[in-house]
């Protein structure tokens, strides 16, 4: 048994160190898939803004370009010549948003400027330099009193004989160049020669310099910050932890741009790339623990069961001696079950006949008790017209004759409400009579209210009122209502239902007012079993609001209870149906 036991711990833990391998490898191959598509999207960030950096220097390159040998520079003898040069040099400063606009002569004097902050003489400007050897010249670093960053173009303008006589120089604003897009997404940073960031769209990073033939950056006051890079799959992570704007572990790539001669260098997040290779790993080594513990399962359950049926077979073969025994004591059991199962039957199928002659009597006692007063009416009718024709008093008997028609039609009108009351069928929703459906469910609920001694008061307009809605579960939902409100008013000393029906645009609103207390808790009378009745009684199961409610939801409808506004006693329940459109207006629609 140890051995066993011994056995099936090493299998499970030989099964779960190859789950933990597979899930690692997993981890690996999906972290350089992802680490793929990383770069991917990191090289083509790193294009866009590298395009577009210069881009915004083009044009100044450009302004440089097209300025050399505009003619107001040509002749700068005279102070008021000068002053017009500076003009127009502002001018296009202010358009273009440079940083400043000079010219210079070939010693590198300056004749004209937008501005002024580079100085008087920039004869020691590389830039400048190259400009008098008739190429365009341009760099970068910190001019004026501010320091202020600046990338500068310096283009040559030449005299009509084609000799050099002075440079355009224009000072790019970096700064503004850099509010177009500072902290957007990926962290962009640009390094001069030298290795110091002087553009980036994290502004944190400006002024950082990289150790001379090593990755990351040093801060500009050289202090300590934490840093580590390795090599994944060909790839060039970066741990971090220069702030919260730039990700603690990211992929570094690096993109030469010698027209501006800058480095652009992009930090894209990995942790999103890491988590997807996690979740593969962690969905792989999910399917391998349940495919192994369903094997586990099973092995152990076949195992059990090979148990169990050998003593099965033992036991089997005990107590086939003792069956065999009981066998003939076995047959007449069943033959005295059959008989008690003979009498069982013909005793249910009587408690069935019992129901039902119950059920019947139950309907029949109902039915009786709404036809009883018109049977009656009928009864006296018929012998007065009897009386009146053997006194030849045809007028009367007609007149007789009437009353009994209409008593008939009325019972008839019961029966059917009765019967179509008692319907507990599906309806579809369709076009029904909201006038017809509150005279149903008043004639149904006629006898309470009298019995009660409750005054009855329907406001209705004239004719029909078309409604969406179900007329069998809509009687049902008044019914309900009124009979509700007779229960509410058992101890009023003031008895009176109110149904008011409005028509307003796009639906119908009915009011059922009663002048019983009011609702205690407007708020709890929708939900199932809450009932303000006395616990036990057979009407109070808190059933009829719930139901109700539901009934006019199903049509698209809605029912609310409030109780009546100022000093006036008693609950109002508003039921607002949809109208029914004509058929014209459904088309339209």
């Amino acid at each position: 048994m140890l051995n066993a036991r011994l056995s099936r711990a090493l299998i499970i833990l030989g099964f779960l160190l190859s789950v933990a391998g597979l899930s690692l490898g997993i981890w690996r191959y999906g972290l350089g898939q992802a680490l793929d598509q990383v770069s991917l999207r990191a090289a083509s960030d790193l294009e866009l803004a590298s395009d577009r950096l210069s881009t915004q220097l083009q044009r100044y390159q450009e302004l440089a370009v097209l300025m050399a040998d505009h003619p107001a520079l040509a002749e700068l003898d005279s102070p008021q010549t000068r002053a017009a040069a500076s003009a127009l040099l502002l001018e296009a400063a202010d358009k273009t948003a440079a940083l400043d606009v000079i010219y210079a002569g070939t010693d590198g004097r300056v004749l004209a400027a937008a501005k002024g902050i580079m100085g008087n003489n920039v004869s020691a400007k590389a830039q400048f330099r190259r400009a008098m050897q008739g190429a365009l010249g341009s760099g970068h670093g910190v001019i004026g009193p501010l320091e202020e960053r600046a990338f500068v173009y310096a283009a040559p303008s030449f005299a009509p004989s084609g000799a050099v006589r002075g440079a355009l120089i224009v000072a790019v604003d970096v700064e503004d160049v850099e509010q177009t897009w500072r902290g957007s997404n990926p962290a962009v940073f640009f390094t001069d020669q030298i290795g110091e960031v002087f553009i980036s769209n994290r502004s944190e990073l400006l002024g950082w310099t990289r150790p001379v033939g090593q990755p990351g950056l040093i801060p500009r006051d050289r202090s300590t910050a934490r840093f580590a890079a390795d090599q994944v799959g060909g790839h060039e992570i970066w741990h971090i932890g220069w702030g919260p704007y730039l990700p603690e572990r990211a992929l570094h790539l690096v993109r030469d741009l010698p027209v501006i001669g800058l480095t652009g260098e992009v930090l894209v997040d990995i942790d999103p790339a890491r988590r997807l290779a996690a979740l593969q790993a962690a969905v792989v080594a999910a399917v391998c623990l349940a495919f192994g513990a369903m094997l586990i399962l099973a092995t152990e359950r076949r195992r059990a069961l090979a148990r169990a049926n050998a003593v099965l077979e033992s036991r089997v073969e005990a107590r086939t001696r003792a069956l065999r025994d009981t066998n003939t004591q076995l047959r007449r059991e069943i033959s005295e079950r059959q008989e008690a199962e003979a009498a069982l039957k013909q005793a249910q199928a009587d408690l069935v006949q019992a129901g039902k002659l119950s059920a019947l009597g139950q309907m029949s006692a109902g039915i009786s008790h709404e036809l009883n007063q018109p049977l009656m009416a009928i009864q006296s009718f018929a012998e007065n017209g009897m009386q009146f024709l053997k006194k030849g008093n045809v007028s009367a008997a007609s007149d007789n004759l009437g009353r009994i028609a209409g008593l008939a039609h009325r019972m008839g009108r019961i029966i059917r409400n009765l019967r179509a009351f008692a319907r507990q069928e599906a309806e579809a929703v369709a076009r029904v009579d909201i006038i017809a459906t509150l005279e149903s469910a008043f004639e149904l609920t006629q006898a309470r209210l009298s019995h009660d001694g409750i005054a009855f008061d329907f406001d209705a307009p004239d004719g029909p009122l078309w409604v969406k809605g179900g007329e069998v579960r809509l009687g049902q939902v008044f019914v309900n209502l009124i009979n509700n409100a007779a229960d509410a008013m058992a101890e009023s000393p003031e008895k009176s239902v109110r149904v008011h029906v409005r028509p307003e645009p796009g639906h119908v609103a009915i009011d059922v007012i009663d002048t019983g207390p009011g609702i205690a808790a407007p708020e709890k009378i929708f939900e199932p079993f809450y009932t303000t009745k006395e616990v036990g009684a057979s009407e109070g199961m808190g059933l009829g609001l719930s139901i109700s409610y539901g009934l006019v939801q199903s049509f698209g409808g809605a029912i609310r209870g409030r109780n009546r506004e100022g000093a006036q006693r008693g609950a109002v329940f508003t039921v607002e149906l949809a109208r029914w459109a004509d058929d014209a207006l459904e088309a339209a629609e």
